[in-house]
């Protein structure tokens, strides 16, 4: 089992869970995070301090596919992100909107 984030972190970006991981399995893109599921040691620290719930077990049905693929994608091409920043000022907005990955995914990595 891994830890994946899902389309809820889109736009939002908190880093809470970056300051908790104890393996620095996550990874940064443009507009959302990445966990590298080669490297997860399923600890479950990262799942709690996300303000919306964006990262979840990888054993929900609907995350076998797609979820756990992306994450495993863009954590290979993504920076490693080991300290906590800003979320984007407009995160509170963005974090109550569901469908956000057909327009608003980014392939681009984070700076």
């Amino acid at each position: 089992m891994t830890y994946v984030v899902t389309e809820a972190c889109i736009k939002c970006k908190y880093t809470d869970c970056v300051d908790v991981c104890p393996v620095d399995c996550f990874f940064e893109g443009e507009n959302m995070l990445v966990i590298d599921p080669d490297i997860c040691i399923d600890c479950g620290v990262c799942e709690v301090e996300c303000p919306v719930e964006a990262i979840v077990p990888d054993t929900k049905e609907d995350l076998l596919g797609h979820w756990l693929e992306l994450n495993r994608e863009y954590s290979k091409k993504w920076p490693n992100i080991i300290r906590v920043k800003d979320a984007p000022p407009d995160a509170d907005v963005w974090a109550k909107m569901s469908g956000k990955y057909p327009e608003h995914f980014s392939k681009k990595p984070g700076k």
